[in-house]
């Protein structure tokens, strides 16, 4: 895919969505780091329903120790991998009272050596709460940049990798949210919506699905 195309379609999902952010809900920074760490393996929604509780009763690293891992567990019991998720946020939330006097930290070595953080989880930190330009590569931005050509790699750092070096630097904040929201209602898994899709005549897939 050339520069010129790839342009006009950052251009357009840009404009067909101003505002793009995460769906989880969160209104601080270490609400955000938790709902990332548990939306693994887990949808958004399944997420908001846990954490909407949850963070009415511990929503501090402290109050998050205090609850103690059977306490945790029974707030996230729904979510995929709760007992291990569990245990990670325990370390995790140990970690930062120990090490960050409380605080999320803003860079990636600091996140990444928190428990159940990886390079994923601390790009999406990074971005949505410290509004730097980092690409998040989850399921959804792996198929779309593969599917549509923007982006093509064999492996999550590979896409991330050629995002970083294609995207626009005015996209760059926005590319992360952008890609997962076209991924996550248009450019489905099973069957894509290419019909409706706003970067159909621009989009690389050879498979296109036709009207039904």
């Amino acid at each position: 895919m050339n520069a010129q195309k790839r342009r006009a379609i950052f251009e357009r999902l840009a404009a067909a969505m101003p505002n793009p952010t995460t769906e989880l809900n969160y209104t601080t920074d270490f609400e955000l780091l938790l709902a990332v760490v548990l939306s693994a393996q887990a949808t958004d929604k399944r997420v908001n329903k846990a954490t909407a509780h949850l963070f009415q009763i511990a929503n501090t690293p402290a109050a998050m120790v205090a609850l103690g891992l059977e306490g945790l567990k029974g707030y996230i019991k729904t979510i995929g991998l709760f007992n291990s998720k569990a245990a990670h946020i325990l370390l995790l939330c140990q970690q930062l009272l120990d090490k960050h006097g409380g605080q999320v930290p803003n860079t990636r070595a600091d996140l990444e050596a928190l428990a159940g953080v990886g390079r994923k989880t601390a790009n999406v930190i990074l971005n949505t709460a410290f509004g730097q330009h980092t690409i998040a590569v989850d399921t959804h931005i792996f198929r779309v940049a593969n599917r549509t050509r923007i982006a093509p790699g064999k492996t999550v750092l590979a896409v991330e990798q050629n995002l970083e070096k294609r995207v626009l630097k005015r996209h760059k904040k926005n590319a992360h949210h952008l890609l997962i929201l076209h991924g996550r209602y248009t450019c489905t898994a099973r069957k894509p919506r290419c019909p409706t899709c706003i970067i159909a005549d621009l989009c690389e897939y050879p498979a296109k699905t036709a009207e039904s």
